[in-house]
């Protein structure tokens, strides 16, 4: 069931029950206002204010942290050490010579971690708080095309399955006597051992579920009814054209930028 739902969190909060579209307009939202706003601390506003309080709102704030700094930390090591170091005809800000940080580099570098943060934090927190199967029904409903919503869904379920899989494989190798601690040396030896099954157990999940969905006439043609019924309150569409304006003012806002530039 876990699979199934993928990095869905279970729960009851205004949040979880808003209509499964509702969400990905405020993520476009949010994700065009974190990558058009210029500034360096428009999109770490933009982080705090709005991301953070629907997390709140849908008692997922714990795991949205937890999950976006597991996520987004090597891309921001990454970028302060290549960019901070790298960055060419650059003030120093700390050393001096080739090995400095320059103060450009770090200004960059800081806008594209909150950049990272905004895009990682959003689509956490919509598939925190959206039942993949509910989002594939919504899809069907306005007459998203089935090979397409299968991909999204395929797509929200593709790391949790793979991580459920790796560790069911780990504690069958465990079980027969492979050593996957200690030393790098020989945690390395125990690589293979576990990608092998890996890669395999993947190859026959992709037949399995094209069996599967052959078997429930996916490609048929023609209305398909679904268990599953998608509610929405009264406000909710009228928020969804908010939001799209929202974001159309946001491109426009970047466009009037950068022309007065």
């Amino acid at each position: 069931m876990t699979e199934a739902l993928g990095l869905y969190v279970p729960g009851e909060s205004r949040v979880h029950q808003l209509h499964p579209l509702t969400k990905l307009t405020f993520v476009g939202f949010i994700l065009l206002g974190g990558l058009a706003l210029p500034g360096i601390w428009t999109t770490y506003a933009l982080l705090f204010l709005v991301v953070a309080p629907l997390a709140w709102l849908g008692r997922v704030l714990r795991e949205l942290v937890a999950a976006t700094w597991r996520v987004a930390l090597p891309f921001a090591i990454s970028v302060f050490l290549i960019q901070g170091f790298l960055w060419p005809n650059g003030t120093p800000f700390l050393g001096s010579g080739v090995i400095s940080l320059k103060r450009e580099g770090l200004v960059f570098a800081v806008t594209s971690t909150g950049r990272i943060l905004t895009v990682v934090s959003s689509f956490l927190w919509f598939a925190f708080t959206t039942r993949p199967d509910a989002l594939m029904a919504a899809l069907a409903q306005r007459g998203v095309p089935a090979s397409l919503t299968y991909i999204l869904l395929a797509t929200l379920q593709i790391v949790p399955r793979f991580r459920a899989r790796a560790a069911a494989i780990i504690d069958a190798q465990r079980a027969r006597g492979l050593e996957t601690g200690g030393s790098l040396l020989r945690r390395a030896q125990g690589v293979l051992p576990l990608v092998v099954p890996l890669i395999l157990s993947s190859l026959i999940d992709v037949e399995e579920r094209a069996l599967a969905i052959e078997a429930r006439a996916f490609n048929h043609p023609g209305l398909k009814t679904s268990l599953i019924e998608i509610e929405q309150a009264a406000w909710e569409p009228a928020a969804r054209w908010a939001a799209i304006l929202g974001a159309i003012g946001f491109l426009l806002l970047r466009l009037w930028f950068s022309l007065n530039r």
